[in-house]
């Protein structure tokens, strides 16, 4: 998995290159991530890549054409590349969201700053418009990074295991309840379940109480 990102700030990307399970992808050659400084494509001397916006308002708006002249450069390498634009309008970022873009070669991540980019950029340039929950950040660099962790950990050999099959929303439900050494403190033991040996009964446990989180915490994922 090949990922671009158009962005005004390439280094702070080094958070998620540098350490983790994005950092191992990237050494084992499993993903690549490049960064594009938009500024790099301003045709003004002062590398402007933002203007006021038509019609009054605050704020300043990403500029259509360094846009576009960055993702013809990209296209060029990547023809096949989908477009997303991190954005709080954008479809959520869910479980099965995350599945679909796994299943391409190619994405390129466009991050906002200001008050966003040129209404004609998303309309005819964007594959999809993408957002990580209900709230604004400054700009798209950190949802952009929330999605390559995302997508990258559902990629083979990424985890190094199958352990990403049992995350939370994998199967529309939450995880179940997790235990580690010592098996009692402060009065609290570990289910003996876990204790038995016998892997039938522990992982139809594991399927209960997957369920009872699942009902308890987030009824809406049920029927969904």
């Amino acid at each position: 998995m090949k990922f671009d990102i158009i962005t005004l700030f390439p280094e702070m990307f080094s958070a998620i290159k540098e350490e983790g399970v994005i950092s191992r992808a990237l050494k084992n050659s499993i993903i690549s991530i490049r960064e594009w400084q938009l500024r790099d494509f301003s045709s003004n001397k002062y590398k402007n890549v933002d203007d006021k916006p038509y019609g009054g308002g605050a704020g300043m708006v990403m500029q259509v054409k360094p846009i576009r002249d960055c993702l013809t450069k990209i296209k060029e390498l990547e023809p096949d590349t989908k477009v997303i634009y991190l954005s709080p309008q954008g479809e959520p970022l869910n479980q099965k969201l995350v599945e679909k873009l796994t299943k391409f070669d190619s994405l390129t991540l466009l991050c906002g700053r200001y008050e966003g980019v040129d209404e004609r950029v998303i309309e005819n340039d964007v594959d999809f418009e993408v957002s990580i929950g209900d709230y604004v950040i400054s700009g798209g660099e950190l949802a952009s990074m929330v999605l390559i962790d995302a997508v990258s950990r559902r990629l083979d050999n990424v985890l190094g295991n199958k352990d990403s099959l049992n995350d939370s929303f994998a199967d529309n439900l939450l995880d179940y309840p997790h235990y580690t050494r010592p098996e009692s403190i402060d009065g609290e033991s570990v289910p003996e379940v876990l204790l038995s040996g016998n892997q039938a009964k522990i992982d139809a446990w594991r399927q209960e109480q997957a369920m009872k989180k699942t009902k308890q915490k987030r009824p809406d994922i049920l029927s969904s």
